[in-house]
């Protein structure tokens, strides 16, 4: 965190709080002291802890902060987000009430301040933040580990006879460092080799910034097993660009090591390099190291690299963390590659799902955010992601494991 954006935060927190609390005191205006008192004084409680915490992180900077300090960091920044959709409606209250205000100055008729529908919009206020910050603290409470199996079939008519019926595990952003507990994801992995898959892909994001993020989870991965391997790649968040370093050399070991725990769980770690499987015709798994689309994000990989190992192969698996790669690149260069397997979006780990009627915000960012999508005879898989970041929870869109099936017919 720069040094300088816990001043602006609080600052922030300060000037939206001083905006709410008239507000609130009206609101309870015609509630007893002794519900009114311990209101306000709960109310400013919070801000002065917000201060210090925020302040004792200038002081107490950490390269890689404990989860449970990410926690608080988050449910505090989502307590106020909540706030600020409230401190909106009240302006927008008093903006409204001004202008109705001055027109009745200036044609001289008088319209009072509570025979206006206006003073509803602090109360719409106040129920909308509610909700949204119940739906948040839900989904920090009960969703985080919450794990939801999506299952797919994906029609290929080149299919291999050999490969007629098989089964896809797909698990994205990981994200260790984020983890509180580990009973949960011995319980997944569990359900995860119950499924008895023929191929494992991972598809990027195994920590957040630093490689030892996922020692404590090491015992618990390495025990997934596929009849025909497992294949991973890597994410932007694993080459460390989001963490502060003391040198370049600090920051190549990191990478370095992060490599090497894709090893000690069995999964053959693809680098722009392609392996093929079966024993007449083959399927090949293409995996290339984080490509973006976006601008704002790195590109390490190279398919030119890595596609050439997939020559005469039946068909052809890619691995791409960054969904935003198959439009950019894959749809318009690699016409042959029959499946492309995402992650990257989380959902933004916010919005709905109801049958076919989906939303989230990412989707403002990204056109393919989640789920199976078609161009042509190319499909897209993206997985709404294993684990977290930023926002220690879920609401609406679960973390995922994908169950995937490859059919020659329907």
């Amino acid at each position: 965190m720069g040094s300088r954006r816990p001043f602006f935060l609080v600052g922030m927190f300060i000037l939206i709080d001083s905006i709410i609390f008239p507000a609130i005191n009206s609101l309870l205006k015609n509630f007893p002291n002794s519900i009114r008192y311990p209101i306000d004084i709960a109310f400013w409680c919070f801000t002065a802890f917000t201060l210090f915490y925020f302040l004792f992180t200038v002081l107490n900077q950490d390269e890689k902060p404990h989860p449970i300090r990410r926690y608080i960091f988050s449910s505090i920044l989502l307590i106020y987000v909540s706030k600020l959709l409230l401190s909106i409606f009240i302006l927008a209250n008093d903006i409204l009430y001004a202008i109705t205000w001055g027109l009745g100055k200036l044609f001289s008729f008088h319209i009072g301040y509570h025979s206006l529908p206006l003073e509803v919009l602090p109360v719409v206020g106040l129920i909308i933040a509610l909700f949204l910050a119940a739906s948040l603290i839900y989904g920090i409470l009960f969703n985080p580990y919450n794990y939801k199996f999506h299952r797919i079939t994906i029609v290929l008519p080149n299919l291999p006879d050999e490969f007629d019926g098989i089964k896809i595990i797909q698990l994205s952003d990981i994200h260790a460092g984020s983890f509180t507990k580990d009973e949960p994801l011995g319980k997944v992995v569990e359900k995860i080799n119950a499924e008895q898959p023929d191929l494992f892909f991972f598809t990027g994001d195994l920590v957040n910034s630093h490689a030892s993020e996922f020692d404590p989870y090491v015992d618990i991965f390495k025990n997934i097993r596929a009849k025909y391997g497992q294949y991973s790649i890597t994410g932007n968040h694993d080459y460390g660009d989001y963490a502060k370093w003391k040198n370049e050399d600090e920051k190549k070991k990191n990478f370095q090591d992060l490599m090497n725990q894709h090893a000690k769980v069995n999964w053959k770690l693809l680098m722009d390099e392609t392996v093929q499987i079966g024993s007449k015709e083959k399927i090949a798994i293409i995996g290339i190291q984080n490509w973006s689309g976006k601008r704002n994000f790195s590109r390490y990989g190279d398919l030119e690299i890595a596609y050439p190992g997939s020559k005469g192969a039946a068909v052809k698996l890619l691995l791409s963390h960054d969904p935003s790669h198959w439009d950019t690149e894959v749809l318009k260069d690699y016409k042959d590659i029959d499946i492309s397997f995402a992650g990257h979006t989380h959902g933004m780990q916010f919005g709905f799902e109801f049958g076919k009627i989906r939303w989230s915000p990412v989707q403002w960012v990204y056109k393919e955010w989640a789920g199976l999508y078609k161009k042509g005879h190319q499909y897209l898989y993206v997985n709404r992601g294993f684990g977290f970041i930023g926002y220690p929870g879920r609401v609406g869109i679960l973390p995922e494991v994908a169950v995937i099936t490859l059919r020659k017919h329907n």
